[in-house]
């Protein structure tokens, strides 16, 4: 086991980024090395920093949807749902059973594109340029679902406050079932081709390794605490848009090619998640009910004085949403709690130790994305 010396003539200073192909966003770090050898590591970030929560508080409720899409905008579906359920929450708002399970479909569609693309960039990242390829191409056919249902690719706006903007047509879904059909023989071609690779599995076993006592100190979520063997999803744990009418189990993290917690169970517990959306948009197609997809709502929005947190199941983990009202059209606080910023915060106690390379593929692993982490 390597020995951390620090301070001694033989350690070096190093910028990683904030322009570089394995920060995944205008992210900075900088590396204190030994050699090839990491004694810290430490992020600066505030590259991408846009104001967003203060914008929150400077527009009406419903032109502050567009903003949110920037929030994570590989999951911009996500984004939107969540923050129209906090303010719905906020003024007990009931919304139609239809719209729910229309941001269920949305919600599952967009965390498969984003784990699509997580997956495709860590095999990237380690130099493997055509699994990208071939994820990239598998999201692109769920982006034409999108840009049927609100005529966007990447960020969609597709929510309102009390529903959804637009309903689903017949022909939408077949083409969406189609794709998931598709989707099923894919993974399986991506397992032969990258999951089971042992050159693959080589640079993520056992590297990164993040137990789960660890993982819940740094308030770490989403598939980077389940890999780590944590029994927790908030669509099962805190259900919200009647996820408890659908079947399906939590993927956690197995150690089965390393260590219970490495890179390699981040990875596997995304793809068991893709697996996972696709039975959940079966079941929420298969009983779609029939009805409105929009509240009836005052043409003002003004809540009533109060506060609330509402958080849910986002690609990268808990999203969260904490609205002060003071009882205007216009809040008086919006806070934004997201999975990249708390495991960004994890690097240094984890990194130390690494090897340059195994860095990467540790950050590349964690899924981190910018607009996360700079708000």
């Amino acid at each position: 086991m390597y020995e951390l010396e620090k301070n001694n003539d033989n350690t070096m200073t190093l910028n990683m980024g904030p322009h570089h192909p394995s920060t995944h966003g205008v992210l900075r770090f900088i590396l204190e090395m030994d050699g090839e050898i990491i004694l810290s590591v430490k992020p600066d970030v505030g590259y991408l920093h846009r104001s967003i929560e203060k914008i929150g508080e400077r527009v009406t409720y419903p032109a502050f949807m567009p903003y949110t899409d920037r929030v994570d905008y590989v999951a911009a579906a996500n984004c939107n749902v969540g923050y129209a359920l906090a303010v719905e929450k906020l003024m007990g708002i009931e919304t139609p059973e239809r719209a729910q399970y229309l941001r269920v479909i949305v919600s599952e569609l967009n965390r498969i594109i984003s784990h699509l693309l997580m997956t495709g960039v860590l095999a990237m990242d380690l130099g493997a340029y055509t699994p990208f390829l071939h994820a990239v191409r598998e999201r692109e056919k769920i982006n034409d679902i999108f840009e049927i249902l609100c005529g966007a690719r990447l960020t969609y706006n597709l929510a309102t406050i009390g529903g959804m903007p637009f309903d689903i047509k017949e022909t939408t879904i077949r083409k969406c079932l189609e794709i998931l059909e598709g989707l099923k023989k894919f993974l399986k071609e991506f397992d032969d081709l990258v999951t089971n690779n042992a050159i693959f599995i080589s640079r993520l076993a056992n590297i990164g390794v993040i137990d789960k006592e660890t993982a819940k100190a740094f308030m770490l979520s989403g598939p980077n605490l389940r890999a780590a063997g944590a029994h927790w999803d908030l669509r099962k744990n805190e259900t919200y848009f009647l996820y408890d009418r659908f079947k399906f189990d939590i993927a956690v993290g197995s150690g089965k090619a390393g260590t219970l917690g490495d890179s390699y169970d981040r990875f596997s517990v995304r793809m068991k998640e893709i697996e996972t959306s696709i039975s959940i948009l079966e079941q929420a197609f298969k009983s779609l009910p029939s009805g409105e997809v929009q509240a009836k709502l005052p043409k003002t929005l003004k809540p009533p004085k109060g506060e609330v947190y509402v958080r849910t199941e986002s690609a990268r983990g808990e999203l969260g949403y904490y609205i002060i009202s003071d009882g205007t059209a216009k809040a008086s606080r919006i806070k934004i709690r997201t999975g990249s910023f708390a495991a960004i915060s994890i690097l240094d106690k984890i990194g130390r130790g690494l090897m340059l390379s195994d860095l990467v593929a540790f950050m590349a692993s964690l899924d981190l994305i910018a607009p996360e982490i700079d708000r």
